[in-house]
């Protein structure tokens, strides 16, 4: 089922690519409730080794056979569909291999398919017809001339053409990739490298696990589309995952700058805060120096033109007009019926699926494993219910799931302070199929 559910939200996902469907707002959702029911009946998921490598062969054939979006043309697309499919195969071979050799060549392989695929997207489409590479590339002309990216106007920009759409932090993290190499998607490729790095960090060890995870995670179908639209949601992964790696080990308050510098670049984030305060292992204290350095970063554009800050990153995007190949249930009501939506009804579904995952939190306490799949699961709602919803924001909430992964199922929650023993639950890439209730969490079930 977590296979089939996999390629099911990715296949759908890359199909999704400039087009509304009913049965893609169908297929997500159905997903998403999986996720929650998971999460309701605390399942601890014993996956074979075999799955793995099925659900890369499979990724490779779903990119093949579902419509994909690409600005890659003639040679270009067929090296980058070479790349996935080889290193794909590649993997899939390697994951069937018992030994800590084959799966650490099996993460290699993963990470290297995943390197030559954005060298071939970046320098095969040199200016890809997306307004979001054109915010960014000019966001960080902006930045190195000292100049206010949220009073700005982009050209030759075929969407957005006079706001920023992110909170700033966006701007710096991937302004390097322009500033060093000419194109921000350099930036969005190491932060690739850093969310691979930091899925080997969370196994801990184990080896097959944390190949198997970012094997499946880079052959995931419509990777391509997302290196090559300069989609940023890779930046935020990492450094969502970054945080899981420094509280699991311990370093709770020093997670608290992976997470800031997260809140600092993209507004939705904001809707884990609440999850993450009910949290004992990371706890208010922390998600509230959270926002508190998240709002430090944040000053010197606030300070500089409150109202454009403002006007960019809230009030233009509340009121910016629904884009409608947004797969989401908010477009199907406009695109099917003709109704809009007032806004009160996204906000208190939001704000309902925030309130059972915090109570679900609090009063479960549950290892790093589950809360992550918790706010996967916030995402995903926030996102069918939105007025926009594309394939990157997804493809975070499909990362979280795959990080969870990454860790032993069904382990205690961290303290907060020490380190948690890495001994016990249900491991990727070993073992036999089948699925058991999750006995054995600190604190009362829930």
């Amino acid at each position: 089922m977590l296979g089939l559910a996999w390629l099911a939200w990715f296949g759908v996902l890359q199909w999704s690519v400039v087009r509304f469907r009913v049965p893609i707002v169908l297929t997500l959702t159905v997903c998403a409730a999986l996720l929650g029911w998971w999460l309701v009946r605390r399942l601890v998921l014993s996956v074979p080794r075999w799955l793995a490598p099925a659900v890369v062969v499979a990724s490779v054939v779903v990119t093949w056979m579902v419509p994909l979006f690409s600005y890659l043309r003639g040679g270009w697309l067929t090296a980058a569909l070479v790349v996935l499919t080889a290193g794909g195969l590649g993997c899939a071979v390697l994951l069937t291999r018992p030994g800590r050799g084959a799966a650490v060549a099996a993460y290699a392989l993963a990470v290297a398919t995943h390197t030559v695929l954005a060298v071939v997207a970046i320098v095969g489409d040199k200016a890809p017809r997306i307004d979001v590479w054109v915010v960014l590339q000019q966001g960080a002309d902006a930045l190195g001339r000292g100049e206010n990216i949220y009073t700005q106007q982009w050209t030759n920009s075929p969407g957005v053409q006079d706001f920023f759409p992110y909170l700033p932090w966006m701007a710096v993290l991937t302004a390097p990739g322009r500033w060093i190499a000419g194109d921000v998607r350099w930036a969005v490729l190491f932060w690739s490298l850093v969310l691979f790095a930091g899925l080997w960090a969370l196994a801990r060890g184990r080896v097959e696990r944390a190949a198997a995870v970012t094997a499946v995670l880079v052959l995931a179908p419509g990777t391509l589309t997302q290196v090559d639209q300069a989609w940023t949601e890779p930046v935020l992964a990492a450094l969502l995952v970054w945080w899981a790696v420094l509280v699991r080990r311990g370093h709770a308050w020093w997670a608290v700058l992976p997470l800031a510098l997260a809140c600092a670049s993209k507004q939705h984030l904001a809707l884990l805060a609440p999850v993450l305060l009910m949290w004992r292992p990371f706890g208010a204290w922390r998600t509230l120096a959270t926002g508190a350095l998240a709002a430090v970063l944040m000053l010197p554009w606030v300070v500089a033109d409150a109202g454009a800050f403002l006007g960019d990153t809230v009030t233009t995007l509340l009121t910016f007009h629904p884009i409608k190949f947004a797969n989401t249930w908010y477009l199907y009501a406009l695109n099917e019926h003709g109704v809009t939506l007032p806004f009160w009804v996204t906000g208190v579904t939001m704000v309902g699926v925030v309130a059972v995952a915090a109570y679900a939190v609090w009063r479960r306490r549950p290892g790093t494993d589950e809360l992550l799949r918790w706010l996967a699961l916030v995402l995903a709602v926030a996102n069918l219910v939105n007025k926009q919803g594309f394939y990157n924001q997804f493809w975070l909430v499909g990362a979280l799931v795959a990080a969870s992964l990454a860790l032993p199922q069904g382990e205690p929650a961290p303290d907060g302070a020490t380190a948690t023993a890495d001994e016990g639950g249900g491991a990727v890439g070993a073992g036999g199929p089948g699925v058991s209730r999750g006995s054995s969490r600190a604190g009362p079930a829930g």
